[in-house]
């Protein structure tokens, strides 16, 4: 009869080893070392006869027990590892897709995705300086008498603006119609007629901040009135100067809205931006703002050195969900691809751009741009059921005549080293699909 010679040993065996171990084991627990009895009126009555080591007996079950370290660990470690790099083919589409408001619920079929509505409003306000400059100017003003000596004797009327001019040169006007008395004659005498008036200098400046000062009325020259006709100031005039100030300019106001709208925009959007979930696509021209009010604290012209500018706005946007685009680019994909093709998800690639935005309307038109890797179907369980027993090279063949050209490498380790076939348990049969 043939003997049979097995690569690895059948559990039978080692159950048997295992059992040889134990009653090995049990034995040497019953022989331990006897006592000598001892003899009367011998030397050696106080002592005891040791008994030598077993040495041969240890050795040997150290031996057995190597062997059965051994055969357990030879059925306990072997393990397959295959690992597969199936060829994959590129599915790239492009489609238009609408995001819009209006709708409930997401329709694939008809390419129609929901889109939601956001709405930040915002208001704030700001000091701005004034840039413009105007003159600051002021006219010196006092009182003046004015004399009336006509003869024969008579009143006479001046009217509002009538210019006065020192004795210093400097010209000062009435502010409103004077009716001057005539004086009263006496003999050969007359007493002038008088009245006092405020008078304004004829120009800004302190330079007309004069004293006391005798005036003529240079209208009346060459006529009887001339000399007739006079004034003096007994106290000095005051008021008079020049300077410049500050002004606000239309430039100015503009600058200030602009400025103000920006940033109160800018805060609006980010705001509105702020509470949309990373869940959600907000394209960069699918949100826009306007100004709802605004106002400035002052007029164009007003001298002031600053001005407060006010303003409120409004951001808006629609957005929509990035897993909706997701799955109608997966759906359509798997739509066209064919029933023995699998997809790698890992693949997965997306672009999209807006076509048109109506932000109020609520409709965005994308223009999509997508594509997946695919291979062929591998079903790793089935593999795994039919590896069993296999030599690294009948792997390789099975794997090549199943799956042919859909396959670009194969790499099969068997381990431990000694192991040259794969385990009959699936559990230890690994297979990986790789895509590197």
């Amino acid at each position: 009869m043939a003997k049979k010679i097995y690569d690895i040993k059948p559990p039978k065996i080692v159950k048997k080893i295992e059992d040889d171990i134990k009653s090995f084991i049990d034995g040497d627990k019953k022989n331990h070392i006897k006592k000598e009895p001892l003899k009367k009126g011998s030397k050696d009555n106080r002592r005891r006869k040791e008994k030598k080591f077993p040495l041969g007996k240890f050795l040997a079950g150290t031996g057995i027990l190597v062997v059965v370290i051994a055969v357990y660990l030879f059925f306990k470690l072997p393990r397959a590892d295959i690992q597969i790099w199936p060829k994959t083919d590129v599915l790239s589409f492009k489609e238009t897709i609408t995001a819009d408001k209006t709708i409930d619920s997401n329709d694939l079929t008809n390419k129609v995705i929901l889109a939601l509505y956001l709405e930040e409003e915002k208001d704030g306000s700001q000091d701005f300086p004034a840039t413009g400059s105007a003159s600051n100017e002021g006219k010196a003003t006092g009182t003046i008498k004015i004399y009336n000596k006509f003869d024969p004797p008579s009143s006479i009327t001046l009217k509002t603006g009538t210019h006065f001019l020192s004795d210093s040169g400097k010209y000062f006007v009435t502010l409103q119609k004077i009716v001057v008395p005539a004086g009263k004659k006496q003999g050969a005498k007359i007493t002038p007629g008088l009245i006092t008036v405020k008078v304004e200098a004829a120009e800004s400046g302190p330079g007309y901040n004069i004293k006391s000062a005798k005036f003529s009325v240079p209208k009346l020259s060459g006529t009887p009135y001339y000399y007739s006709i006079y004034a003096e100031s007994t106290e000095a005039m005051a008021g008079g100067y020049t300077g410049k100030v500050k002004k606000i300019t239309d430039d100015d106001i503009q600058g200030a809205k602009d400025v103000l709208t920006r940033k109160i925009l800018d805060e609006a959007q980010n705001a509105l931006k702020g509470n949309i979930s990373s869940d959600y696509v907000l394209l960069d021209n699918a949100i826009s703002g306007e100004t709802v009010s605004s106002s400035s604290s002052v007029k164009s012209g007003t001298v002031a050195d600053g001005f407060t500018y006010r303003t409120k706005v409004v951001a808006r946007a629609l957005i929509f969900k990035k897993s909706d685009i997701d799955k109608f680019a997966k759906d359509y994909v798997v739509f066209q691809m064919p029933d023995s093709k699998t997809l790698l998800e890992k693949s997965y690639s997306i672009s999209y751009n807006s076509k048109s935005v109506d932000i109020q309307g609520g409709k965005i038109i994308l223009d999509l741009d997508f594509s997946y890797k695919i291979y062929q179907n591998i079903d790793k369980n089935s593999l795994i059921s039919s590896f069993g027993g296999m030599t690294a090279s009948q792997i390789n063949d099975s794997i090549n005549n199943n799956f042919g050209d859909q396959v670009s490498k194969v790499k099969v380790n068997l381990w431990p080293f000694w192991v040259t076939k794969a385990p009959r348990s699936q559990k230890i049969i690994n297979v990986e699909l790789k895509f590197e």
